[in-house]
């Protein structure tokens, strides 16, 4: 044989063998991809969601005034992943939490000097909103990260006046991050208190809203009543509706509809519009009113005295004060109630809800 021939077979078998030697320690690769394929999908989140809905309470009550709004924020999240599963009793217990929660996180000790700081911070951005101000690096630092954060975790810094400054919990908070999973009843009355207080019902104790939005408020709680008699804010809504009927035909002390209702010349201009307007419909028992109001109007002090009689008593105390004469019969006349939009142990009128707070 040829020995370049012999040499060039030697040559091809070993390179055979070592290519076989290879193969077969190279791991064949549809093995992984089957092992992949194989590999156990999580089906089911519920032991997690389970978890955090066991800590919310505790995430809630453990929030202070250290923390900060994306911290809030993310319990926020947290309570609408946990309120599809919760019945309304414990739903409620949970906005009652978040009441707490805001409370907490909202609190501010604050020296003498650093309210001051507050106070002119307040009023200077009000006269004047453009310019940078001076009164900032006083405050305290805690109201410097909240005036930073204003907007974020539905908080909110209002100013109605004098004294009246304060950090709140915007009302759309409860209507967008709790109503959306609540009961029907209790979701439309959480949404329309939230749009009716995102104005301030009062600036500097005076009314902050216009005779035409007060008649609609009225009207919407007097509707709401009808239809929703069972709602668990029933009695909420009845004060609501009492008060904005109060406020059309009395007004406030500082904001009075009228001095002594002697005639049309004496009433608020834009309030008698509203009125008479009222007075034409047949749909509702503010309209009733409305007729009731003009036919007030229209009598003489002599009149009155004689239709409406008051006690012996409060007469007695009033009949030397025409203003409170005139309400007081004026309240006898329309079954009205005397309402105060100020009270401390009831607050209807800065949030969603109806707060009571201990007397």
């Amino acid at each position: 044989m040829n020995l370049n021939l012999f040499n060039n077979l030697k040559s091809l078998s070993i390179i055979v063998s070592v290519c076989a030697v290879l193969s077969a320690c190279q791991k064949p690769e549809p093995e992984i991809v089957a092992e992949t394929q194989t590999a156990p999908k999580p089906e089911n989140v519920q032991p997690d969601l389970t978890l955090i809905c066991e800590n919310l309470k505790k995430e809630m009550l453990a929030m202070t005034p250290q923390r900060t709004t994306l911290a809030i924020e993310q319990v926020n999240q947290d309570i609408r992943l946990c309120l599809p599963l919760m019945e309304w009793a414990e739903q409620k217990q949970l906005m009652d939490l978040s009441n707490q929660m805001y409370k907490q996180f909202l609190t501010i000790e604050r020296t003498p000097l650093e309210q001051m700081a507050f106070e002119n911070y307040a009023l200077d951005k009000s006269e004047y909103p453009t310019i940078q101000q001076s009164h900032f690096e006083q405050l305290n630092i805690r109201d410097q990260y909240l005036i930073r954060h204003q907007g974020q975790a539905y908080i909110e810094l209002v100013d109605q006046g004098p004294k009246k400054i304060f950090y709140r919990r915007h009302p759309q908070y409860l209507a967008k991050v709790f109503a959306p999973y609540l009961p029907e009843a209790e979701k439309v009355f959480i949404e329309q208190l939230a749009l009716q207080n995102s104005q301030p019902l009062l600036q500097n104790q005076k009314l902050n809203i216009n005779p035409n939005e007060i008649v609609q408020r009225a009207i919407f709680w007097e509707s709401y009543i009808k239809n929703y008699p069972n709602s668990s804010y029933i009695k909420d809504a009845k004060y609501l509706e009492q008060t904005y009927r109060a406020l059309l035909f009395k007004g406030t002390e500082n904001s009075p509809t009228s001095v002594q209702y002697i005639d049309q010349n004496d009433i608020s201009a834009s309030v008698w519009l509203e009125i008479e307007a009222l007075a034409q419909q047949n749909d509702s028992s503010l309209a009733k009113q409305a007729n009731q109001f003009i036919q007030y109007v229209n009598m003489t002090p002599e009149q009155r005295l004689a239709q409406i009689p008051l006690p012996a008593s409060q007469l007695e105390k009033i009949k030397h004060d025409p203003h409170q004469l005139a309400v007081a019969q004026l309240n006898q006349f329309l079954n009205l109630k005397n309402v105060n939009v100020n009270a401390q142990n009831r607050d209807c009128f800065s949030d969603s809800i109806c707060n009571t707070h201990p007397s």
